[in-house]
């Protein structure tokens, strides 16, 4: 809020023609009364009174104007939710100002409209696309099941992996819009986490990592659980794809806390504050070549949508953990 003393100054800028046509007028009248030998005592009284009457009017308006100022302000502050409830303009300058304003406002309202349009086609094309490439990935998986060479169980591998940048880009959308299919519902945190686990079984098996993990089968939460699955999906993807030899840990907490450790490759100290940017992909991400940068950041903005919290920490060569505090208060369930 401004101080009084930047308002008057605004105020006695907005009115300055007013006062400089009073002293003009006041100089036209004592020179045409000098011009003409007439006392000049009658212009100084006149201009004299008119001074005294201005000294005591200003302050009322000038308090009216604060007045008026002030609920202005209180107004922006509220705007999304009185847009409707502006002051009547009172002078021609306001009304156009005004009107102005409305037709902005239709503009941007139109721009939204148009862009939720595009953006709710591009989720319904994409779903559909999804479920259209998912066909042929799932026949070809079928067909690689029928042999168990080491050819055919890493062909099935690169298949799981397409399917999973597949639902990448479908989920990227989704996040990417204004509006969001977040149901949040009471959950046990253990039955999402078997549904991670069971989906990169294979991979773990493959890949020869031990998996340790303790259900908590008492431990409920609100939550959203497809995207909750998401974001263990993508963690659990990780800590898959850089571990090479050891382990993978899943602990949930006392307090609610989700953490997957790791022992892979780790990520960089100078790294590590920049991991859920979106695009980033660090020293690990460019030496191997395969990362888009997009899963951590997924998992920061899905997160920040279900009020999760989420941070990591990791050594080079000893491994990464990730947390994600499920703890969350204000939420409450439908």
């Amino acid at each position: 809020m401004e101080s009084k003393g930047k308002i008057f100054l605004k105020y006695i800028k907005q009115y300055r023609y007013t006062v400089l046509m009073f002293l003009i007028f006041s100089g036209i009248f004592a020179m045409v009364f000098s011009l003409y030998d007439l006392q000049a005592e009658a212009v100084i009284y006149g201009a004299g009174l008119c001074l005294l009457l201005t000294a005591a009017i200003v302050p009322a308006h000038f308090y009216f104007y604060l007045k008026k100022h002030r609920e202005r302000a209180d107004l922006l502050q509220n705007i999304e939710i009185v847009s409707e409830n502006f002051p009547k303009p009172d002078t021609l300058s306001e009304e156009d100002y005004w009107d102005m304003v409305l037709k902005l406002k239709r503009l941007l309202n139109e721009s939204i409209t148009a862009k939720n349009n595009q953006q709710r086609e591009n989720v319904e094309y994409y779903t559909t696309w999804v479920h259209q490439i998912k066909t042929p990935i799932s026949v070809i998986t079928m067909i690689l099941q029928g042999e168990d060479t080491a050819e055919h169980l890493e062909l099935s591998a690169q298949l799981f992996k397409i399917e999973q940048y597949v639902e990448m880009v479908l989920n990227y959308i989704r996040l990417g819009g204004d509006s969001s299919d977040l149901v949040f519902e009471e959950y046990s945190v253990d039955g999402i986490i078997k549904q991670a686990v069971h989906k990169y079984a294979p991979q773990i098996i493959r890949k020869r990592i031990a998996l340790k993990y303790e259900p908590k089968e008492d431990l409920r939460i609100v939550t959203d659980e497809k995207w909750l699955l998401f974001i263990i999906e993508q963690l659990l993807s990780n800590a898959v794809k850089y571990t090479e030899n050891g382990e993978i840990e899943i602990k949930v907490t006392e307090e609610k806390k989700l953490i997957i450790r790791d022992t892979g490759m780790g990520i960089e100290k100078e790294d590590l504050p920049r991991i859920f940017e979106k695009g980033f992909t660090g020293y690990n991400g460019r030496a191997d070549k395969k990362s888009t940068g997009l899963g951590l950041y997924l998992c920061k903005l899905t997160a920040d949508k279900l009020s999760h919290k989420i941070e990591a920490e990791s050594r080079v060569g000893k491994g990464t953990a990730v947390t994600v505090d499920l703890k969350r208060y204000k939420l409450e369930a439908e």
